[in-house]
């Protein structure tokens, strides 16, 4: 056996680990279950995947008595069935498709897998091998068993798991590593855990009620879970897929080659990101979850049964940490020596071991709660441009017409903004970047909605930040959505200037923009409450959420909405390039924000949502390390959406049978967006020292009796 590449690290473990009573029913079950699919000892072209000493040692049936440790006899059977064939499943897709790199032969075998997961009826497809014929046996014995919504759940976890196997074989063969941001976003999908998620409710027969499953509370239980699952089982996979296998989908690996840092760092750093997750994911079930069942009225059982859901996921990563200490084909030699779990039992060890975890992680949950504000703060790091600018002809016309739009809705009151503001941030210029080719017209539409999102994301921290007023700013983005009216009903009169310039925003818009307008204004607003309460607690963003939140406070949603009309086909605005292509891009704009903001929000106001910040404290290293890490990450996203545009599009188009062309405008969009940020935020006086010296921080008094009395008459009647 060779060396170990390192040490593994102190987990953070917050619950013990339970076992199910009746795992040795299941070992004899899934062992005869494989047996009989032709799993052991029987080649696939010519390749045996298993002989029964693999399955032995592996030992999934105490995976799973670990990690559904309340499960009856026949679910615990069942359960252990499934996990048997996903495991089954990606070691026959190593040995038959990614040591080969067909690529070919492996789409073929991942599209008929889709014959055998009908959402409704019988399967009717006859399967020609152990993959296909234990999951339409599996698929018969579970899904008609469970609600509709949980069924499509189930099916897109599962196609998920099974086809971004793809993506895996891809970068293998291209000699290809992600960047830590595509990494986590697609290890979710590959990885499967959102689809062990699923069984877990199956499992306890407890089901997330369909009507809070996809919000965003549920969506980070779901997504923090995944993320500690997958992350520690890169730890212990590290030896066999990196150095056996060839894989490159590695958590240690990527940040081992992105970062620039040895294995045994790399490792330790993966460790703390996985604690940050579990963070996270009590502080969402512990302050959003009961919130969440408050708002949509849920009724004591499903909160009862969404309750139980959460405890599931909690076993499971209690029991999955206690099988990868266990099993064979896992790198853990030592790591049950002395009291780590196992070696001795009864409740004071397990006490002993959680107290112990707590403590050891203590100062990483507390660092993300000791900020000071207001410090001083370096010089960002300089980029090069992402994209050839072209700028509109109509700007200089813009930039007249936008000072006049702006005063006669009202921004321009002195309170959150005066003109002097409005012109440092330059918006039109913002605008005739993003939108080269538009109109006059659409030009100023465009143009507006970029400031009246800019008035609104300066709007919420000074009015509802002092007061700490969460509902007041929740009415606030009711008001807002009620001023977005889809079905040709009046609007509310305006009661404040945000308002007015919404109203007339949206009599601009043409019908055919106004969902995806709508829907992009609901999703900003709504991560501003997000931002609010985090401020509130004084508390820096897990750096995963931070990102992925960052996406909706950025507004990326609504700025693309406003030049994208309509380039995708429908049959292609779900596929995983397409998505990539957007989030690369929308990634790349939010953090290059966050290098141009950041002495601005850290230096001047206090703020804790910057990119340059979540890195600093997540790492514990200096400010200009999280500026270089920063920059790598905006270059890397803008590396990634040159490869999705470049490869991934014309193999997806290819595949689809449509031309080449067919998403050249799309991407051509894209281009001209993120070039006409970059450049926007290059030549904007918005962050310059000329215009930062007008501002006040907002730490330092200003005048309280004035500035309260001058803000109260921007909130909403009634509050």
């Amino acid at each position: 056996m060779p060396e170990q590449p390192f040490v593994l690290p102190e987990f953070y473990l917050p619950h013990p680990a339970r076992l199910n009573p009746h795992l040795e029913g299941a070992r004899v079950h899934s062992k005869a279950w494989a047996a009989g699919l032709d799993m052991i000892d029987v080649p696939q072209h010519g390749t045996v995947i298993w002989t029964e000493h693999d399955l032995d040692s592996h030992d999934y049936a105490l995976l799973c008595a670990y990690t559904h440790p309340d499960a009856g006899a026949e679910e615990l059977d069942l359960i252990t069935d499934w996990y048997v064939w996903v495991f089954y499943f990606d070691d026959h897709f190593v040995e038959l498709y990614k040591r080969t790199g067909d690529i070919d032969s492996a789409r073929t075998h991942l599209d008929r897998l889709e014959r055998f997961m009908p959402a409704d009826g019988e399967i009717t497809a006859k399967p020609e091998n152990p993959v296909e014929r234990g999951l339409a046996d599996l698929w018969a014995r579970t899904v008609p068993h469970r609600s509709a919504g949980w069924r499509k759940r189930f099916i897109d976890s599962t196609k998920a798991l099974l086809d971004e196997s793809l993506w895996e074989l891809a970068n293998i063969n291209e000699g290809r590593l992600a960047n830590p941001i595509e990494y986590v976003e697609m290890r979710r999908k590959v990885g499967g855990a959102p689809w062990s998620a699923n069984l877990i409710e199956h499992s306890l027969h407890a089901e997330v009620p369909d009507r809070i499953a996809a919000t965003r509370p549920l969506e980070v239980l779901r997504d923090c879970f995944a993320d500690s699952v997958h992350l520690r089982n890169d730890l212990f996979s590290y030896q066999r897929e990196v150095q056996d296998e060839g894989e490159l989908s590695n958590g240690v690996l990527v940040l081992e080659e992105f970062l620039g840092i040895p294995t045994q760092q790399a490792a330790d750093a993966v460790n703390d990101l996985i604690t940050s997750r579990l963070h996270q994911f009590e502080h969402t079930a512990l302050t959003e979850v009961p919130a969440l069942f408050d708002e949509h009225g849920v009724d004591p059982a499903a909160r009862a049964a969404t309750f139980a859901y959460v405890k599931g996921l909690q076993d499971w990563q209690a029991g999955g940490h206690e099988w990868h200490l266990r099993s064979s084909r896992y790198m853990n030699e030592g790591a049950l020596t002395g009291p780590e779990p196992g070696a001795v039992t009864g409740l004071g060890t397990s006490a002993a071991r959680i107290f112990a975890s707590v403590l050891a992680t203590a100062p990483q949950r507390l660092r993300a709660y000791s900020h000071t504000p207001f410090g001083e703060v370096s010089a960002p790091p300089l980029l090069e441009a992402p994209f050839p600018l072209r700028l509109s002809p109509h700007l200089e016309s813009c930039r007249r017409r936008n000072v006049d739009w702006a005063r006669r809705t009202g921004f321009l009151d002195g309170v959150v903004w005066d003109e002097r503001k409005l012109r440092a941030a330059d918006l039109p210029l913002c605008a005739a970047g993003i939108h080269p080719d538009a109109t006059a017209d659409e030009l100023d539409v465009t143009s507006d909605w970029l400031t009246w999102g800019t008035y609104a994301d300066d709007y919420y921290p000074v009015v509802f930040g002092p007061t700490r007023d969460l509902a007041a700013a929740k009415a606030a983005n009711l008001r807002l959505s009620a001023c977005m009216p889809l079905d040709g009903s009046p609007a509310p009169a305006p009661l404040n200037a945000l308002e007015s310039g919404l109203a007339d925003l949206w009599a601009r818009t043409a019908p055919a923009d106004r969902l995806p307008v709508r829907r992009a204004v609901d999703t900003m607003t709504s991560s501003w409450l997000w931002e609010l309460a985090n401020q509130a607690q004084n508390r820096i963003p897990d750096p995963i959420d931070y990102i992925e939140m960052r996406r909706r406070t950025f507004g990326s949603d609504l700025t693309a909405a406003l030049a994208r009309r309509g380039a995708v086909p429908a049959e292609l605005a779900g596929t995983r390039p397409v998505h990539t292509l957007e989030n690369s891009a929308g990634d790349y704009a939010a953090l290059l924000n966050d290098l141009y903001s950041y002495r601005k929000e850290i230096r001047f106001e206090g703020e804790l949502h910057n990119g340059v910040l979540v890195v600093r404290n997540f790492l514990d290293c200096t400010e200009d390390r999280a500026f270089a890490v920063v920059g790598d990450l905006v270059r890397a996203r803008l590396a990634e959406f040159r490869h999705t545009a470049d490869v991934e599009l014309p193999v997806l188009l290819a595949g689809r049978g449509l031309a080449p062309d067919t998403l050249d405008a799309y991407v051509e969009h894209f281009r001209n967006w993120m070039a006409g940020i970059a450049h926007w935020h290059e030549s904007v006086g918005r962050y310059t020292d000329t215009e930062l010296g007008h501002h006040p921080r907002l730490g330092q008094p200003t005048g309280l009796g004035t500035s309260a009395l001058r803000i109260s008459s921007l909130l909403p009647a009634g509050r």
